[in-house]
């Protein structure tokens, strides 16, 4: 594997003191609705609003001071551009974040304000990813990827390490699923930590790049589709050379979820008081539409909070998608 345990304890350490150790919370309706403890990892309380400060905080403070002094650059679909942007600022070092026409304007103005430079480029990750390539090779500036990059999966991985000192009873862990670097990093550390608990990818049915790559065998085109977990979103690279390996050997399954079954899943976290983004619901939502059946303790991961606060009065008030 091109990370492991051992990787993951390092970056544990290195980022110590810049990111929150998140609570393990017990969703009590949940729980009775179907006769198991179901556990949330609270990464929506972290700062910066997800669980993407944990792998960018580890990939800058890893870089040399050369490369912080050229500037950083990266692609991303929101979260990890406001993540890189804090960790970036925190080390004094300029940052440029390349993003496509379908990241929702409140995360862009989150960005911004964090000082970093913004170039909206297309209407796919993949288009953005183009942008950070030339910004390379012509501007000389150091890349973090945003999520196929072993600095970045050992960071998140960080979040196994504590899901398995906080629930050393769980069975399954359920982790959204995109370009893998959460999922990749979670189930590294799980796997190693709690032998017997199975890892299960969840992932929304429009553009699940991923999925759609593993079902393949290899790295697979997906068109970039709008959805409630718009962070979700995005291609995993063809060239992909750390998530894919990862996750097809470590993953135990994958499981889709509609735009209903989010919006469902959104409103029933309201309703306990978590308000949250729509890929930090995909565990939710598969729990609630009974795509995966746990006999024993479960935990899903509330990855983020960034959701645009019109589009999560909407969905309360009974939408059922981004247009609806």
């Amino acid at each position: 594997m091109p990370v492991d345990l051992a990787d993951i304890r390092a970056a544990h350490d290195r980022i110590a003191g810049r990111v929150r150790r998140t609570p393990l919370l017990r969703d009590e309706v949940l729980s009775a609705r179907l006769g198991v403890t179901v556990l949330m990892k609270a990464e929506h309380l972290q700062d910066t609003g997800s669980f993407k400060l944990r792998g960018a905080s580890n990939a800058v403070l890893s870089l040399s001071a050369d490369q912080l002094a050229r500037g950083i650059v990266t692609a991303s679909t929101g979260n990890h551009g406001r993540a890189l942007a804090h960790a970036a600022r925190l080390s004094g070092a300029r940052a440029v974040v390349c993003l496509s026409r379908l990241v929702p304007a409140n995360k862009l103005a989150a960005i911004r304000d964090l000082g970093a430079e913004l170039r909206i480029i297309g209407a796919s990750q993949d288009e953005a990813m183009a942008e950070v390539a030339r910004a390379v090779a012509g501007e000389g500036m150091a890349p973090v990827a945003p999520f196929d990059d072993p600095a970045i999966v050992a960071g998140q991985g960080t979040l196994g390490i504590e899901i398995a000192e906080d629930a050393p009873e769980a069975e399954i862990v359920l982790v959204p699923l995109s370009g893998g670097g959460l999922a990749a990093g979670v189930a590294l550390a799980v796997k190693a930590l709690l032998t017997r608990a199975r890892v299960i990818g969840i992932t929304m049915e429009s553009g699940a790049a991923m999925h759609a790559s593993l079902s393949a065998g290899s790295p697979t085109l997906v068109a970039e589709q709008p959805s409630l977990a718009d962070s979700l979103g995005g291609g995993i690279g063809l060239d992909n050379r750390v998530t894919f390996q990862i996750c097809q050997a470590l993953l135990d399954d994958t499981v889709l979820v509609s735009e209903a079954e989010i919006a469902a899943a959104l409103r029933h976290l309201h309703a306990i008081g978590h308000i949250i983004e729509g890929a930090a619901a995909v565990g939710h939502a598969a729990l609630l539409a009974g795509k995966v059946r746990p006999r024993g303790p479960v935990v899903t991961i509330l990855s983020g909070r960034n959701i645009d606060p019109s589009l999560h009065a909407r969905v309360i008030a009974g939408a059922n998608g981004v247009a609806a």
